[in-house]
């Protein structure tokens, strides 16, 4: 199963009564693992779970921190980027050169690094104080 094909199945699990906006991501981290999230909306906004933040938390939770690809997937026109607080959530797990993949239902593709996801993402080095 492709990235995009475990992003569009678990996107259909998601819990979205507000805004009706299903969002899948699917990771493939370093041994090849794959971990996948969908938008757990909450009636106390902004309360809810994007999917990214979802498959960073299943493979955190599985013992792996290293993002190697990762694919996000919404029902729209045209692809949907992450929002700014998965940016850095992404940025935490995976290099620079690592490829984000937004799509959309229909195919539409759009792939970045996550250097260009996130220019001059805040990171450990930000915080060294010698």
């Amino acid at each position: 199963m492709t990235l995009y094909d475990a992003a569009c199945k678990v996107r259909e699990n998601a819990y979205v009564p507000y805004s009706h906006f299903k969002v899948g991501a699917a990771l493939r981290t370093g041994s090849g693992a794959v971990f996948v999230g969908c938008n757990v909306e909450n009636a106390a906004y902004p309360e809810g779970t994007c999917a990214e933040a979802g498959a960073i938390a299943a493979m955190v939770a599985a013992g792996e921190t290293q993002i190697a690809e990762i694919v996000v997937v919404a029902d729209s026109p045209s692809p949907v980027p992450p929002c700014g607080g998965c940016r850095q959530k992404i940025a935490e797990f995976a290099g620079l050169d690592v490829l984000v993949t937004m799509m959309s239902l229909s195919g539409a593709r759009h792939t970045v690094t996550v250097a260009e996801l996130l220019p001059g993402a805040f990171g450990i080095g930000h915080m060294d104080r010698t």
